[in-house]
Parts: structure tokens; C-alpha cells; sequence
């Protein structure tokens, strides 16, 4: 039997998160690596799991008719990937929830093989009035493909935590690291 105690605790050191609300800036720009690449594999997967029979991301015969001459990739899967692309960033362990999301666009597909790029901007950024210890911040995230070409773009509101939350243990609040 091996002597080894297993007991939890974290070590001291730098424990990944996102930002706190007091970390934003406004105007700030974060550029999210490495990228995606898109396989067919992900596009035919998602499409199944979210129950999205479009035959322009499932039917190779029908979509060689269509105006692109091929299948897509579906955009809610370019949506999710730019979106989750900035969560160890921004977002990890300091998000309440989300609240909005608007303006969503799609200028130019998202094809098998192609890399996904995302950036984020925040737009802006002020205190909650209703929910002391978090903050609401604006941003705008951005998809481009590997010759630059935006394929997606959203703004997304989010309801963040303060720091001061945080340290004071607020239920469900994450925990605070000095060393960050």
C-alpha cells in the first residue's frame, strides 16, 4: 500500500484564471493563441450534438450545388470556438455569467482545414448597481481565418467578479491568488 496522503490542498504558486473585473481595461485588445484549425470531423459533430441536419454542413453532394461549392463549417461552431478561445484569458474562474450576446456576424464562411484566430477587444466595463463585488464588462470578440479574413464577429456582455469579492470569500466567488 503506498504511503501517499491524499488530501487536496493546492501548493503554493500561481493558481490559471481569467481576469478579475478590476483587471479589465477598457480598449484593451488580447490576441487568442494558438488557433483552431476546423475538421470535418468537429464540423460533423457539432452539427449532430446540437441537432443541425443543415445539409450545407453534413451533405458533400448538396452543398457542391450551393453558391460556396462545398460544406461549411457551422457557424455555431465557429460562434462557440471564438468564445471559448478567450476564456483562459479573460474569463476563467472569474465569470458569474454570461448575459448577452448581439451583433453576432458571419461576413465570410469558415471552410474545412481552415485555422480560426481569435481576438478580443473590451468595449466596456462598469460596477454592477444591483450585485455588489461584481462588475458588467462589454466585449467584442473576433474570428479570422489563417489569410485574415474575419469569418465571425459577436459583442458579448458578462458579468464579472471584483477582486475584493474574491478575498472576501463571497459564495461562489473563485479563489484569490496573490501570486497573479
Amino acid at each position: 500500500m503506498s504511503d501517499i496522503v491524499n488530501d487536496h490542498s493546492v501548493p503554493p504558486g500561481v493558481i490559471q484564471r481569467g481576469l478579475y473585473f478590476d483587471e479589465i481595461e477598457v480598449g484593451a485588445r488580447y490576441l487568442h493563441r494558438p488557433g483552431r484549425t476546423a475538421t470535418e470531423t468537429d464540423n460533423v459533430l457539432f452539427s449532430a450534438l446540437t441537432m443541425n441536419s443543415q445539409p450545407l454542413h453534413l451533405d458533400a453532394e448538396w452543398a457542391a450545388g450551393s453558391p460556396f461549392g462545398e460544406r461549411l463549417v457551422n457557424s455555431m461552431w465557429t460562434l462557440a470556438t471564438m468564445v471559448g478561445a478567450s476564456v483562459s484569458q479573460l474569463t476563467l474562474g472569474t465569470l458569474v455569467a454570461q448575459l448577452a450576446m448581439t451583433d453576432i456576424t458571419f461576413p465570410a464562411p469558415l471552410r474545412h482545414g481552415d485555422t480560426l484566430y481569435t481576438e478580443t477587444e473590451i468595449l466596456g466595463a462598469r460596477r454592477s448597481a444591483s450585485r455588489p463585488g461584481q462588475g458588467i464588462v462589454t466585449m467584442r470578440h473576433t474570428g479570422r481565418n489563417q489569410d485574415g479574413v474575419v469569418v465571425a464577429s459577436a459583442t458579448r456582455v458578462a458579468l464579472m467578479w471584483c477582486r475584493e469579492a474574491a478575498r472576501a470569500g463571497a459564495p461562489d466567488a473563485p479563489e484569490s491568488s496573490e501570486e497573479v
